[in-house]
This record gives structure tokens, C-alpha cells and sequence, in this order.
């Protein structure tokens, strides 16, 4: 009979196999999230100017002085068409590019791509610089492109294989035919996968490995105390009722949840398929955006809370004097809120309310005829007066503009909600984290209703469920003229 240890040993010699099968091992690879696209997009930006730096001030140093809007001109045209070259060429489309070798193509392609139309435009516009200079620079932006992602790469290969060797701990909620099936298929898959045991759902389990826990258990409790990387739930229909508060009590671990296709609809938590050897999962932590659409995102967010904190810093100013003349207390308000996925921030405000506003919420709070809690009114005897200006001309979210800067926030999508709010919040509701937290958003711009943020969830997962940057780009334009209706500001 073969032994624990015997049994290990082999797994381990077989893993080793899979590093040397180059299939196997980009299985494991991981694509650029969204922190490494814009890290790598800024890097692009920088590779060209520092190849427009190294061949151009050398070539034009002499008439660097009585031609420097010229030099301008045409530096900015270089950097403009070899960004818009890797855009359009997806170099940056992380659902296309997953090997080395696809993304190294892409790289030469949009480089000779975007020099032969520089070249075209200088020739349209009789614009006169040596090709040969033109070629050096692409050239050596095209290289520093392809170091950077081979750096990138190395560090991704680096972790793929400490992924295959380090066990994955793998819990298994069901204890029936179906539980058992799954875990044959994951100790025969790539990776070391340590089946940690089952939570039993009243089925008699027929493996050796523990029972660890039933669904009356709390299983944060259970993925806490036995160090879970991820779930697998094969339960039947009749105890799907369960679902919604397991997914969301592993949610806020982080730890991925697989679910065995049923009929059951489980469009709620935007599912994906992922496939276990010949058996299909259904992943319940798929993002609402692509790794594309948030690379777009959030430059645009960097860009334009940049540029607005510049425009209006004196406003800013002016209002904090107001604010510090009008009432003791600090000039911001400072107050933790839920962001995406349920990750709490801290969100700065113009302070708007007396000091201790926030130990006085309890005796201002009403409940509607729905048994909907209402947290903010109209007539609020907190609100300064210097406060009740700056909420009308929402004044008082100027500083949401450093939250967006720094990544707490977006400049669009549903409003960060307060954290006790989100406590009794329905399962449905939850959705609304799927994206970015935002400044303004859907439910503000149609109208901006009287009613909190949390009464408009229907809104937001609209917006969730519909995201585009360009309907990103609507809801701005959409807001000034919210803004200066004024309506349900307050």
C-alpha cells in the first residue's frame, strides 16, 4: 500500500514535469492586472521619450534654440501615434496577449507600424528629419518596450512556478457522489492541489479526508482555521438557499469560490467558466471590467482629478477659510466608507456639519414606510451654514478629487456607501462593489433623487452591468448640468 509520504513524493516528481512543459506552465502564468497595465503603459510613454532624448537632442542640439516649437511639434506627434499605434494594435489587451512571444509580436508590429505613419505624416507636412534618425528612435523605444516586459514576464514566470509547488488548499463544500468526483479530478490536475477536506451537507462522505465542518458552521470560520486558498461548491439544488451568505462571507477573505453548474441562476455574482480537467466551474469573483477597461479608467481618472485639483485649488481654499470662520472643528471631514469589493477607505470631505455630527447620527436616523433606513434629510439640524452652501453647490466633494488621484476612488460609478449601511445590506445589493466607487454616477445624473445612495442600488448595478468607458464619459458630461440644477443636493 502506498504510503502519505510515498504518495507526495510522486506528486512532487510530477509537478516537476509540468515545469518543464512550457503549456503547462503559462497555464499558470497570471495576466497583467490592472495596476501592471497602467505601470507598463506609463513605461511606454517613457521608452519613446527617452529614445526622442538620446537620438534627437544629439542630432538637433544646434538648432535646439530657434527650432524648439518645431522640435516640439514633432516629438509630440512621435509619442501620440506610438500610443495610439499600441492601442489600436492591442498591446495592451490582456484577453489577446498571454505568452511572451504574442506580446513580443505586438510590440514590433505597432513600432514599425507607427514609424512608417510618422513618416508619412512628416512627408505630407514637409517636415525634415533623417529616416535613419526616425528608425533609431523606434528602434531603441521599441527595445526599452520589450526589456520592460521581459522583466514583467520573468517576475510572472517566477511566481507561476512557485504556484505550481506550493500546495493550493483546496476546500470542498458537499459530501455526496458529485463532491468526490471533483476531488479525483483536482489531485489529478496540474499544480499541487491539497484537498484540506469536505463540509458536509447531510450526504455520508465515501473518502478518507476529514469532514471539517457542516453548512450550519460558519465557513469564515472554517477558511480561517484551515488556511483555505479556495472553494469548490458541489452541493445540490436543494441547499443552494445557502449560497449567497457563503460566497459572501469568503468574498471578504478573498478567496476565489468555484461553483459546480446548476440550473440555478447565478447571474447575481457575474460568473465565468473555468475548466477542471473535463468538468466545468463557475467563478464568482469575475471582475465587471476588463483589465483593459481599467487600465482606460484610471488614467483618465489620474488625468482629469490631476487637472481639476489644479483648476480649482483657489475654490478649495476659499471654502476651507469659510468653513474654518463658520464653525470650530476641522476644515476636512474625514469618514470611513466601503469601496470596491467591500475594502473599506477613508473618504475626504469639506466638513458640513458640526464636529460631533457623526455621534448625533443615530438620534437624526428615520426609518421609511418600506422599513428602509433613512440617514440623511432635507432639514438636518447638524448641518452648518457654511454647510448647507457647499452641500447645495456640492462644494463639499472638492476634496473626493485627492481620493480619486491616489486610486481610494473613481471620478464615475455608484457612491461609496457607509459601512453600517452596508451591514444590512440585501445579497442583491452587493453588485454595486463590482466596479470602482465613484464621485458622481448613473443615479445622480437621472435626476438626482432625494433618496440615499443605497435606496438606488437598481441604478448603480445598471451602470455595473452596462459599464463602457464611454459611458463613463456621458455621466460627466451629464453631471455638470446636474450640478447646476442643484437638485436632491442636501
Amino acid at each position: 500500500m502506498q504510503t502519505t509520504k510515498t504518495k507526495n513524493i510522486d506528486t512532487k516528481y510530477t509537478q516537476m514535469e509540468h515545469l518543464t512543459n512550457s503549456a503547462n506552465l503559462w497555464d499558470f502564468v497570471p495576466k497583467y492586472n490592472a495596476n501592471h497595465l497602467l505601470l507598463v503603459f506609463m513605461l511606454d510613454i517613457a521608452s519613446i521619450i527617452f529614445a526622442l532624448l538620446l537620438v534627437g537632442v544629439d542630432v538637433q542640439l544646434s538648432s535646439l534654440v530657434k527650432s524648439w516649437h518645431l522640435n516640439l511639434i514633432t516629438s509630440s506627434t512621435i509619442i501620440m501615434v506610438w500610443i495610439t499605434s499600441f492601442v489600436a494594435l492591442s498591446v495592451y489587451d490582456v484577453d489577446r496577449i498571454i505568452r511572451f512571444g504574442s506580446e513580443l509580436k505586438q510590440v514590433v508590429i505597432a513600432s514599425i507600424l507607427s514609424a512608417l505613419i510618422v513618416m508619412g505624416i512628416f512627408y505630407l507636412f514637409d517636415i525634415i528629419q533623417a529616416r535613419s534618425t526616425l528608425l533609431a528612435e523606434f528602434g531603441i523605444a521599441a527595445i526599452i518596450s520589450i526589456i520592460w516586459r521581459l522583466v514583467f514576464r520573468i517576475r510572472q514566470v517566477i511566481s507561476a512556478a512557485k504556484k505550481i509547488l506550493t500546495p493550493q488548499r483546496i476546500l470542498i463544500i458537499g459530501t455526496g457522489e458529485l463532491s468526490q468526483q471533483i476531488a479525483d479530478l483536482i489531485e489529478r490536475s496540474p499544480g499541487i492541489q491539497q484537498i484540506v477536506g469536505f463540509v458536509s451537507n447531510g450526504k455520508k462522505s465515501t473518502t478518507s479526508l476529514p469532514v471539517v465542518g457542516s453548512l450550519n458552521d460558519d465557513i469564515s470560520e472554517i477558511a480561517k482555521r484551515e488556511a483555505i486558498d479556495e472553494v469548490v461548491i458541489a452541493l445540490p439544488n436543494k441547499d443552494y438557499d445557502k449560497l449567497s451568505s457563503m460566497v459572501m462571507a469568503l468574498r471578504k477573505l478573498s478567496i476565489p469560490v468555484h461553483v459546480v453548474p446548476s440550473y440555478l441562476n447565478l447571474a447575481l455574482y457575474t460568473p465565468t467558466v473555468r475548466h477542471l480537467g473535463d468538468l466545468s466551474l463557475i467563478n464568482l469573483q469575475s471582475s465587471a471590467m476588463s483589465s483593459r477597461q481599467r487600465l482606460f479608467k484610471r488614467v483618465f481618472d489620474i488625468i482629469v482629478s490631476g487637472f481639476a485639483i489644479l483648476l480649482t485649488l483657489p475654490v478649495m481654499i476659499a471654502v476651507a477659510i469659510a468653513i474654518k470662520l463658520d464653525s470650530p472643528g476641522d476644515i476636512l471631514f474625514k469618514q470611513v466608507r466601503v469601496g470596491e469589493n467591500g475594502k473599506p477607505f477613508k473618504m475626504f470631505k469639506f466638513r458640513s456639519m458640526v464636529a460631533n455630527a457623526e455621534a448625533l447620527q443615530k438620534k437624526v436616523n428615520q426609518v421609511d414606510e418600506n422599513g428602509n433606513v433613512i440617514h440623511k434629510s432635507r432639514n438636518d439640524p447638524r448641518v452648518t451654514h457654511i454647510g448647507r452652501i457647499i452641500r447645495k453647490t456640492s462644494l463639499d466633494e472638492l476634496p473626493q478629487l485627492f481620493n480619486v488621484f491616489f486610486g481610494d476612488m473613481s471620478l464615475v460609478g455608484p457612491r461609496p456607501e457607509l459601512a453600517w449601511v452596508v451591514e444590512n445590506y440585501q445579497p442583491w445589493q452587493h453588485q454595486r462593489f463590482d466596479v470602482p466607487q465613484g464621485i458622481t454616477g448613473w443615479w445622480q445624473v437621472n435626476g438626482r433623487s432625494d433618496k440615499p445612495c443605497h435606496l438606488n442600488t437598481d441604478q448603480d448595478i445598471y451602470y455595473v452591468k452596462n459599464y463602457s468607458f464611454w459611458l463613463d464619459i456621458k455621466i460627466v458630461l451629464m453631471t455638470v448640468p446636474a450640478l447646476l440644477k442643484g437638485k436632491g443636493a442636501f
